[in-house]
């Protein structure tokens, strides 16, 4: 009982808490120096989806000869696609922009979709049962029956929310992470462009010399060349690529992408113009985060630093007036 008791103490549970973040912070630093470089691996495995489009281009003409119809989509089996048709969680938990937002995320394909409904539905149960169970069952705080239940209840809503907020910050760190790269991008694809190569090698080119900087973007540009690739018409990799990276800079580079394709303008002078506007807004964005971090720094000065600075300044002071207090008990005591 003792054991229980302390596992289930509050301060215990924080302490727990903190020492989890510390070594999660430790190891998302240490990371970095002792893995790999996985880029040759994302981008061979991006490389070879051209191929398997073709073949399952080749087996849907096939499959149309013979049957009539054709198909060129991933099939999912999987236990929560299964779960997710079973309970029609995709019409009870519609959202009409979930592949979009996958996609952002880096996330493709059906197999995602039916993973996101699933833990949609399952989320919110399991927060609302494990907070009641600790309300309820382990520790009270003292607290009446309908706030403990209110808060079960706000365990419903923060695991419906849980996912998207997952997807969201995902997607923000893969986004920041492409835009971040993409001016140099842009300068390398205008080299190869006014260099003489077409405009596929020249994707192909940037996404391999592009990884070390970033892994996302060297990922987009070859997805980019495969759908190029594969779809009937190039502007539908174009806006492809805009989509699912929902960032206005690059959205107009595939604008002025489009536009040169379908007009004939000279690309080399669009690329450098969109390559000037995506750096003004990397530097907009950096200058914005600098002028937004004295507000934010507010709180953590008053928090952590103040009271710390107070404890320097005047506690060799408290200290000193303790100790001549001890030595000179009638001082501690008032005069009549």
């Amino acid at each position: 009982m003792d054991l229980v008791s302390t596992i289930v103490d509050p301060d215990n549970l924080l302490a727990a808490f903190v020492a989890v973040v510390c070594f999660a912070t430790i190891v998302t630093i240490a990371m970095p120096m002792m893995t790999r470089n996985s880029l040759e691996t994302r981008l061979k495995s991006v490389s070879s989806r051209r191929e398997e489009l073709r073949r399952k281009s080749r087996e849907a003409l096939a499959s149309k000869n013979n049957t009539g119809q054709s198909s060129l989509r991933h099939i999912d089996e999987g236990l929560y696609k299964k779960v997710v048709e079973r309970l029609q969680l995709s019409r009870l938990l519609e959202d009409p922009q979930v592949v979009d937002k996958l996609a952002q995320a880096g996330y493709r394909g059906p197999r995602p979709v039916s993973t996101f409904y699933f833990f949609r539905f399952v989320l919110p149960f399991v927060f609302a049962a494990a907070i009641g169970f600790y309300l309820f069952v382990i520790k009270d705080f003292g607290l009446p029956t309908l706030t403990r239940a209110a808060f079960s209840i706000g365990g419903l809503t923060l695991g419906y929310y849980a996912p998207n907020v997952y997807i969201s910050n995902v997607a923000t760190k893969r986004r920041e992470s492409i835009v971040g790269a993409f001016p140099d991008a842009l300068d390398l694809l205008l080299i190869c462009v006014e260099s003489g190569m077409s405009i596929e090698a020249a994707i192909q080119k940037v996404a391999a010399e592009i990884g070390s900087t970033s892994i996302e973007l060297a990922e987009e540009l070859t997805l980019l060349t495969a759908e190029i690739s594969y779809l009937p018409e190039r502007r539908m990799a174009y806006e492809g690529l805009a989509k699912r990276t929902n960032h206005p800079g690059i959205r107009s580079v595939t604008t002025a992408m489009i536009q040169a394709e379908r007009y004939g303008t000279p690309l080399g002078a669009a690329l450098r113009v969109m390559a000037k506007e995506n750096r003004d807004m990397r530097l907009a964005a950096a200058e914005k985060k600098a002028a937004q971090l004295p507000a934010k720094l507010t709180v953590p000065m008053i928090v952590f630093f103040l009271p710390v600075l107070f404890v320097v300044i005047l506690g060799p002071a408290v200290m000193k007036v303790t100790d001549m207090m001890g030595e000179n008990p009638n001082l501690s005591q008032p005069h009549p």
